[in-house]
């Protein structure tokens, strides 16, 4: 059953991209919508009023078409979007203007703020894998050591490496752990430190407690610690509790230097 905008109600297919991963799904309420606003611009209450009485007498012979029962709610929203206009133009006189419907353009304001968001979103991905890759093959070409200061968002790299599987995030992990300890790169702020409790993985924090403690205590931490990490991987807890003893055990022996 044709409409008399031309449009042929159709049972709704899964919006999937190239590779066959989900799309955002068209929003056929709005596409609807849209239809109707082109379609009356200019138009006086009278001309509106007749077009809605046209619509529902469509809306009515559709109910007949099993194609047309599932059209992601497109007619609904033609209807009703009719129905407004004619309210609209009762008040105001007409001819109908879009760009005058405050409505419309609260949905067009919208529509700007959500596409903006996205696209931020959009950017965040792409720094954050980005950052992750450089990470990744400097920890692969053994170079990622101090000279290599941390960044804010590195945790969102380290985790998306993780969730890839690469091998290389264990070695950002111990980069990250030694930052953390020394304090040093985006972890000289304070605010950043307290935000790596629930950034970092329990077993990178205690293997930065660690190193911190042992380096308090007079110990050289520069190398050959992998124990440390392993450590921490095996038990986290037992391994921040060591790292509190020896941060006591250092107190008292300087109080009593």
């Amino acid at each position: 059953m044709n409409t008399s905008d031309g449009w042929r109600p159709r049972r709704v297919p899964e919006a999937r991209g190239r590779a066959g991963a989900p799309r955002t799904p068209i929003d056929y309420a709005k596409v609807g919508r849209s239809s109707v606003r082109r379609r009356a611009r200019g138009m006086t209450h009278s001309e509106a009023l007749a077009a809605l009485e046209e619509a529902e007498l469509h809306a009515h012979l559709d109910r007949r078409d099993e194609a047309a029962a599932d059209d992601g709610g497109r007619r609904g929203a033609e209807l009703a979007e009719w129905q407004r206009v004619v309210q609209l133009l009762a008040a105001t006189g007409g001819p109908y203007d879009p760009d005058a419907d405050v409505v419309v353009q609260d949905e067009l304001a919208e529509d700007r703020r959500r596409e903006e968001a996205e696209q931020q979103r959009r950017q965040e991905q792409q720094r954050v894998a980005d950052r992750a890759e450089e990470l990744a093959r400097l920890g692969g070409a053994g170079r990622l050591d101090r000279s290599v200061p941390t960044q804010a968002g590195d945790e969102a790299a380290r985790e998306l490496l993780d969730e890839n599987g690469d091998y290389r995030a264990a070695k950002v992990d111990d980069w990250l752990a030694r930052a953390l300890a020394d304090q040093s790169g985006h972890y000289a702020d304070p605010a950043a430190r307290a935000a790596a409790v629930s950034l970092l993985p329990v077993p990178v924090r205690a293997r930065a407690a660690l190193l911190a403690a042992l380096a308090r205590t007079g110990a050289p931490v520069d190398g050959g610690l992998e124990f440390v990490g392993r450590l921490a991987q095996a038990d986290p807890d037992a391994t921040t509790a060591l790292a509190a003893w020896l941060e006591t055990a250092a107190a008292v022996k300087g109080g009593t230097a």
